[in-house]
């Protein structure tokens, strides 16, 4: 059983988003928190926020134990894009793209290792 949650359309350029997310694939989700709390980055903020929403998902709407869940899959989609003008000199004009992203984080339940063999 996996338990997901999603973020949309977070102004937050994918590919800095990704360079946070991947820190945390494949972790448990209590050493997923500590290396958010302490990564000196805004998308580390909002990655820890989906994160939490996912393991309450886990444990309020399937009935997981939180000590067995570790992040699955974690991926950053691109989102569309504000479109803006920065004046520039001469009476021309630039455009400035400002990305948002569609950030995923699901989290699953670990399987417990047979003893013996």
């Amino acid at each position: 059983m996996k338990a997901r949650a999603t973020a949309k359309y977070v102004l937050i350029s994918p590919y800095k988003a990704r360079l946070v997310i991947d820190l945390i694939r494949g972790k448990d989700v209590g050493e997923a928190l500590k290396i958010l709390q302490f990564t000196p980055k805004k998308a580390a903020r909002i990655i820890k926020k989906v994160l939490e929403s996912a393991i309450a998902n886990a444990e309020n709407n399937y009935g997981m134990d939180v000590d067995r869940l570790y992040v699955c899959e974690a991926y950053v989609n691109e989102g569309p894009r504000l479109k803006r003008i920065w004046p520039r000199g001469w009476g021309r004009a630039s455009r400035i793209l400002r990305r948002m992203s569609h950030i995923t984080v699901v989290v699953e339940e670990r399987e417990e290792k047979k003893k013996g063999r």
